[in-house]
């Protein structure tokens, strides 16, 4: 139920931001591309995982287990990429108003979108194929309910240094670069609203607040 209410939830984004001319704007075309990308993240791991408790057959192939990681990376790298974009929106929205539809125009946001998706790509097969030039001895019993690389590095009776080197540089350049993006950016844009008259920081506030919250569970969760 939960999971096909996340479904219904992200269809519900879906078709309004393409049915109600009024959100054709750079944030809501993010929203959406993050609203399917979000029905994708869940439908690769959760309903294998509910067909697997139903049944009791918890076997993968090791190709099943490859594309379960190598997807799962994908999804969730350019999730966080779209979130980091949609960041540098509410900062432009706020603190550069006039320019706004100049830099923010359909061009910059096509080309953002295929720069992330082409970075989830790399990112996703960087990692997936590193972990599978491993060779896999001992248990084959992976404690989680989808196929994901820490779990396999324990499976593995081959040096995993690198692949451990691998992890923690690629999260300081991407996942903490992308944090202290978002950080900054907010932090911009709390110095200028705050200068704003008085009643304007609390329309400027209610545009920020959906987002900080989405990247405050997709980080804490994440983590």
């Amino acid at each position: 139920m939960t999971y096909l209410g996340t479904l219904l939830g992200n269809l519900l984004i879906i078709t309004v931001t393409t049915a109600d001319q009024n959100l054709h704007t750079p944030m809501y075309f993010f929203l959406r591309n993050l609203a399917i990308l979000d029905m994708c993240l869940i439908s690769i791991t959760v309903p294998s995982a509910c067909v697997n408790s139903l049944t009791g057959n918890r076997a993968i192939s090791v190709a099943g287990c490859a594309t379960q990681t190598f997807l799962v990376i994908f999804c969730a790298s350019v999730e966080l990429l779209f979130l980091t974009i949609m960041a540098w929106d509410r900062f432009v929205a706020i603190c550069q108003p006039l320019q706004y539809l100049l830099i923010m125009n359909p061009q910059f946001c096509v080309c953002m979108t295929l720069a992330s998706l082409l970075s989830g790509l790399l990112y996703a097969g960087v990692h997936t194929g590193k972990t599978f030039q491993l060779s896999f001895c001992q248990s084959n019993v992976i404690h989680q309910f989808f196929c994901d690389v820490p779990s396999l590095l324990r499976l593995s009776c081959s040096d995993t240094t690198s692949n451990k080197v691998l992890i923690v540089v690629s999260a300081v350049v991407i996942c903490v670069g992308c944090f202290l993006f978002i950080v900054m950016s907010y932090f911009r844009i709390f110095s200028a609203v705050l200068k704003f008259p008085i009643r304007a920081p609390g329309k400027a506030f209610s545009t920020c607040t959906p987002h900080i919250l989405v990247v405050s569970v997709f980080l804490s969760s994440g983590t």
